[in-house]
């Protein structure tokens, strides 16, 4: 799987993540589909609340608004827009899911009244000098997680991306 991340999206995210400062934030990723495993990152919501400086907890309630906001913006074209996971931060430890990640995408992956093939987890950390760093990861229901690639949107401004500690299983990138 990829996504393609608009120079927008990094924006928002460098901006909430400095704002919350030593406080976890996240929220939900909408995307277009635009090619077999291929999706761009279209818009995200953002939570400010429920978050301590080691756990997020994301509240669907706030969500609903945004979720039937971007349906009603995209004309109700599911199969080319649509809810492709979660994000949220980490301000300690570095942007790759925990234990605890994994297992609340399991739950929403492996829950029939979400009726998602699959979801997607974004971890971000704000590191020096205002760099992002970035880890992305694909659930799907009965399999392992997987490492998603992430690219930078060529259509949606410019930004570089550089690669740190891949491996097989887990891929950090820096903005």
């Amino acid at each position: 799987m990829r996504i393609l991340l608009p120079g927008r999206t990094t924006e928002v995210l460098r901006h909430e993540l400095a704002v919350a400062k030593h406080r976890e934030i996240g929220g939900v990723l909408v995307g277009e589909h635009l090619d077999g495993e291929t999706f761009r990152i279209a818009d995200l919501s953002v939570q400010r609340t429920g978050g301590t400086s080691q756990h997020f907890m994301r509240d669907p309630a706030q969500h609903q608004e945004f979720l039937r906001q971007f349906f009603e913006r995209t004309g109700y074209d599911y199969e080319r827009y649509n809810y492709i996971g979660e994000w949220h931060s980490h301000t300690v430890a570095p942007a790759l899911p925990s234990s605890t990640d994994c297992a609340t995408m399991e739950g929403i992956v492996d829950n029939p009244a979400v009726g998602v093939a699959f979801a997607v987890l974004l971890v971000a950390r704000l590191g020096p000098w205002s760099g992002l760093q970035l880890s992305a990861t694909a659930f799907r229901s009965g399999q392992l997680p997987d490492p998603v690639a992430l690219a930078a949107d060529p259509d949606g401004g410019a930004q570089r991306f550089r690669q740190v500690h891949p491996r097989v299983r887990r891929r950090l990138i820096w903005i």
